[in-house]
């Protein structure tokens, strides 16, 4: 299927077990990204891996807030996989660290401020260092690092406010799926931004968290290393998630063959 946005770029996308998923690259998704700031636009985007795709297949109202994002990009290799068993041979992976540092380097070009929201104070510190590095001239308009417990209404209205009141255009969201992509659908009417959702790309690039070695990226076995660095936070995720989204998927891939409709397909927002 052919997917056309309001500033009319078509890419193609499909469902996987109910989730909408976009075939889009680094560069499309950078451009796309820095033209809705260009234009004050408020926008979020979901980075998804097979974890996402087992919360919406588990959870229909986390499904509709993945579904009604502005774009969801396939930020694992497995996900891409999928999208070419389903016939869309263009596909590649854009993945959620190196698409920031996509949208930032993009961001200095363009003399767009951008924000950080996620993580701990250190790691924000470390990672601001990092930018600064790497991308001389960067506007880092805001940096927050949230409790790591539901906020108060009074704490996420102030914490609202300092994003609004510095001024990003671009608001990086680092606070692990769902929970994310769950606050970027509750503030996207508040904050006139274009959000995403990176994950531990914080922790990745201030370097207090491993990244998996290239190889095994490009081969899907990030799971495995990231496995290995943490077993006590993620070996239910991995054990739980993996093994259903393998036989699923299988299921509706043979479904395809025979024309048959077995997972819901939630539909589109109207600017789609």
């Amino acid at each position: 299927m052919k997917l056309l946005n309001n500033n009319q770029n078509i890419h193609d996308f499909c469902y996987i077990l109910g989730m909408r998923l976009d075939a889009t690259s680094y560069e499309n998704a950078t451009q796309q990204i820095i033209d809705w700031a260009r234009q004050r636009q408020n926008k979020y985007i979901c980075v998804a891996n097979v974890h996402m795709v087992m919360e919406v297949y588990d959870d229909s109202q986390f499904a509709s807030v993945v579904n009604n994002a502005d774009l969801v990009t396939p930020d694992g290799m497995p996900l891409v996989w999928t999208l070419s068993a389903l016939g869309i041979k263009n596909a590649s992976r854009v993945y959620g660290p190196t698409l920031t540092l996509h949208v930032c380097k993009a961001s200095v070009e363009a003399g767009i401020p951008i924000g950080l929201y996620g993580g701990t104070s250190e790691s924000l510190t470390a990672f601001n260092a990092f930018l600064h590095k790497c991308f001389p001239g960067i506007q880092i308009a805001c940096q927050i690092a949230p409790p790591f417990r539901p906020l108060t209404a009074e704490e996420d209205q102030i914490y609202t406010q300092q994003i609004v009141e510095s001024g990003a255009r671009i608001l990086f969201v680092g606070i692990g799926c769902p929970r994310q992509e769950l606050w970027m659908a509750t503030h996207k009417d508040k904050i006139h931004a274009v959000m995403l959702g990176v994950g531990a790309a914080f922790d990745f690039h201030s370097g207090r968290v491993k990244q998996a070695p290239s190889w095994m990226q490009k081969r899907g076995m990030e799971w495995i290393f990231r496995l290995f660095m943490e077993p006590k936070r993620l070996w239910k995720r991995y054990f739980k998630h993996n093994p259903r989204f393998v036989f699923l998927f299988l299921v509706q891939w043979l479904a395809s063959w025979f024309g048959w409709k077995l997972f819901k397909t939630n539909s589109l927002k109207n600017n789609k």
